[in-house]
């Protein structure tokens, strides 16, 4: 497939990461979910290194690294989208994903040597917070009784990008350039330690009675094998034939994806000031990715 089309598919499967998780909570738990995703995303990536013939790596530091990488990229992150999915419209969700850059950021100041908060970065990063605080409603803090209810899993969305950044400078730290392994395989390792400790997670968090249907099912399956598996590939070529700043961009297209599948495909409604709080983020995002 042509590369533009590829980079269309993978910001129309992580855009629609947020409905999925959305339908595959009404039949099962959040923990269900965000560890059934893990576990079809390892075995989904496991295939493609056996078909591509692959070698898993052997160096027993980058295995430890990833077992920090699977925590904060993975294992955490789900279980909070997963358990905000239970509350939050799909499309809010999206939005609040797109705050995973200025995280980056902020932890890549504190703990990248030669990184520096220039003035882009910085009013960048403010920019963005504005955006979070006009996405979340900020404004009714005092007067609604529906934004009290909400802030938790829109905290919880937060948490989780917020632990994408953590996972992302620990992996440009400790893993990225000291390696000399593909992306599909760092990809299918950090899976494939997400997935052992979501099954020594299962007998704890994940054994609850579920009820699922063919919605449910049909949408875990997509959010695993598709959303945790495959993507993966498919980012590895975009980001090949465009660079990683070119391939970046989709951060900017999953929140619309997110948005219009949650309108047409759930009846979400869309408040004005989620549009306009997603507009500023977006534009917080572009500032501190300017110079790259």
């Amino acid at each position: 497939m042509p590369v533009p089309v590829v980079f269309g598919a993978l910001a129309l499967v992580w855009g629609a990461s947020f409905l999925f998780m959305k339908l595959a909570v009404i039949g099962l738990s959040p923990a269900q979910v965000a560890l059934g995703r893990i576990i079809l995303g390892a075995l989904t990536l496991a295939a493609i290194m056996a078909f591509t013939r692959r070698h898993w790596p052997r160096e027993r530091a980058l295995w430890l690294h990833m077992v920090v990488v699977a925590i904060f990229f993975c294992v955490a992150p789900f279980l909070l989208f997963a358990w905000a999915a239970e509350q939050l419209p799909s499309g809010l969700s999206a939005i609040l994903n797109a705050t995973t850059p200025l995280w980056t950021t902020l932890v890549a100041v504190v703990a990248l040597r030669g990184e520096r908060m220039t003035l882009w970065r910085a009013v960048g990063v403010l920019i963005g917070a504005v955006g979070v605080a006009v996405v979340i409603g900020i404004g009714d803090v005092l007067t609604s009784a529906e934004f009290a209810a909400s802030l938790p899993a829109q905290l919880a969305c937060l948490g989780a990008t917020a632990s994408y950044g953590i996972a992302l400078g620990w992996m440009r730290r400790f893993v990225t350039g000291r390696y000399r392994h593909d992306p599909v395989t760092l990809a299918a390792t950090q899976m494939a330690v997400a997935g052992v400790i979501a099954l020594l997670l299962v007998p704890f968090i994940a054994l609850t009675p579920v009820a699922p249907d063919v919605a449910s099912v049909l949408s875990l399956l997509a959010l695993g094998c598709l959303g945790t598996g495959v993507v993966y590939v498919w980012n590895m070529r975009v980001i090949a034939a465009w660079g990683a700043v070119g391939a970046s961009t989709v951060t900017y297209v999953i929140p619309v994806v997110g948005v219009a599948l949650g309108i047409l495909v759930l009846g979400e409604s869309f408040a004005l000031h989620e549009l306009v709080g997603a507009l500023i983020v977006v534009g917080g995002v572009v500032l501190v990715q300017w110079k790259r």
